[in-house]
């Protein structure tokens, strides 16, 4: 019995490892096929190129250019030929692989959500993992992480946002203080309309100047003049870096970070741009500075300023900083201009091309205010039939289509798909806006669809024109002042005629960062 266990002895390590390397090849085939599921629960997409995945849909199969969800521009539109812009671009993605579907920036996931129940249950139900900003070598460079729109989601974040908005209150945000310099704003843009009689004008310069100058008037306090060559030359820039951010070859920037410094167009042209803007906003701060009175703060600058020197006496490592100010002014600026004034210019767009809507809009206008009096926010109360018409605008031209992306903070499950941490998150508002299933006939342009049967107005969950969730935007009550007091002195002042000799621009808009109209002329007839 000794001899047959002393024989047999030797076998066990060889056991001991035979059953050590079994249990390794299971613990992988386990993790191989676990691998293999959780790769079969991302969404679904496009098969991306090496290197540079999708980051351009030149790189798209031709079959999807043919496909017939991605109708190109026709030429003599206004803008030449070509394919469509990239939120349409997208809302046809999502035809063919569905409300939650997946591309790829580089080696990095794009994930895109075209319905609202999509973009609710990411950007509502889980804010917590979607809040977050991605940290794209492009946002890095242009904002290095700070302000309050491209920051990411976190401690400092979120003191910086509520000291904004608490200040921006303080000087009228949402207010009816703000009331009167919106008013008196508005009687400069009518000089300069008037100024072209009955001829054709392009309303471009004027409408972006006013709405800038109520911003300015909060963060600056002052307006420029219409005619001031630097502030001119200022919102240029503003709406040519918006729209450059989103160039196909400034987007490599993302994949190849080196390619920002290289001498050649667009990058030369880009990081010009942006040095500009940067000596502008930072000569208005050292203004401040060395005028600053602390017994009568005038605006959200002093009020900054302030608040970081009383921050330094207690933390020097506070975040509030001359040079965090620098990018949340850079902020204000662009997501306080842009937005509300490529709105307003698509709302006198709207008017021109639908004159018996534009009709409707003045006959409320002419019962409720009268001819003379300026309105005030009480009366948009009594006027639903010009708040739907605005909010119909807002929806057929959704002025931020693919929303500000955010990024997934850790790995998750949406709607049954797997969300890996890191995944780059675009809304596609475009496409909630459009979307066959929630709206009636989404391509046709109705005010009455926010009315109810007895003309007053209905509230729609799904018409999100600012976003939802804790990164909503921070500007959307002055955002409604502005666009409720300005396009009602417009229509109650002029009818807005679109000339019959010019084409009709593409009415998907211009693409960057916020969807601004193509190029037009009106013709403004004094009432």
């Amino acid at each position: 019995m000794m001899a047959e266990e002393s024989a047999s002895s030797p076998l066990a390590p060889d056991t001991v490892r035979a059953a050590m390397l079994g249990a390794a090849g299971l613990l992988l085939a386990l993790w191989w096929l676990l691998g293999r599921r959780s790769l079969q629960r991302l969404p679904p997409g496009p098969k991306p190129w090496p290197l540079v995945g999708n980051f351009a849909f030149a790189l798209l199969p031709k079959k999807l250019q043919v496909s017939g969800l991605f109708p190109a521009r026709k030429k003599g539109s206004g803008c030449g030929g070509g394919p469509a812009p990239m939120h349409v671009l997208l809302t046809g993605l999502a035809k063919m692989y569905g409300s939650i579907f997946r591309m790829e920036l580089g080696r990095r996931h794009v994930i895109v959500l075209s319905d609202f129940e999509a973009v609710r249950d990411a950007l509502v139900a889980q804010a917590e993992v979607f809040s977050d900003r991605p940290s794209t070598p492009m946002v890095a460079l242009l904002t290095e992480k700070k302000g309050v729109v491209f920051a990411p989601y976190n401690l400092v974040w979120k003191k910086q946002r509520k000291f904004s908005h608490s200040t921006l209150r303080h000087f009228g945000l949402g207010k009816h203080s703000l009331e009167p310099k919106i008013i008196e704003e508005f009687k400069y843009v009518k000089d300069e309309i008037l100024k072209h009689g009955e001829g054709q004008f392009d309303p471009f310069p004027i409408i972006g100047n006013a709405v800038s100058n109520v911003i300015c008037s909060m963060a600056f306090g002052r307006r420029f003049d219409y005619d001031d060559a630097e502030f001119k030359n200022m919102l240029n820039l503003m709406s040519r870096v918006l729209e450059f951010s989103l160039n196909s070859q400034v987007l490599l920037v993302n994949i190849f970070p080196w390619l920002y410094y290289l001498p050649f167009r667009p990058f030369r042209e880009f990081r010009q741009m942006v040095l500009d803007i940067t000596a502008f906003l930072k000569n208005i701060i050292r203004q401040h500075r060395g005028s600053l009175d602390a017994q009568h703060p005038r605006d959200f600058i002093d009020m900054y300023l302030l608040h970081s020197d009383e921050e330094k006496k207690v933390n020097g490592e506070s975040s509030f900083n001359e040079d965090y100010l620098f990018f949340i002014l850079g902020d204000l600026f662009l997501a306080g201009t842009d937005t509300t004034s490529n709105t307003l210019l698509w709302s006198l767009l709207y008017m021109s091309l639908h004159p018996q809507e534009q009709r409707k809009v003045q006959e409320e206008i002419e019962l409720v205010i009268g001819c003379n009096r300026p309105p005030t926010l009480a009366d948009k109360a009594h006027m639903p039939f010009t708040e739907a018409t605005i909010m119909e605008v807002q929806r057929m031209t959704v002025v931020v289509p693919l929303s500000i992306p955010r990024m997934a903070s850790e790995t998750t499950e949406l709607q049954g798909y797997i969300i890996p941490k890191g995944s780059i998150i675009i809304p596609n508002l475009w496409s909630v806006h459009r979307d066959p299933n929630k709206w009636e006939n989404p391509d046709d342009f109705c005010p009455r669809r926010f009315l109810d049967e007895n003309g007053q107005l209905l509230k729609k969950e799904t018409f999100i024109p600012f976003g939802i969730g804790k990164r909503v935007c921070m500007g959307e009550q002055l955002a409604k002042m502005e666009l409720f007091l300005m396009f009602v002195s417009l229509l109650q002042s002029f009818t807005f005629i679109f000339p019959e000799d010019l084409k009709k621009p593409p009415m998907e808009g211009r693409f960057g960062l916020t969807l601004a109209p193509f190029p037009f002329k009106l013709i403004a007839l004094k009432r």
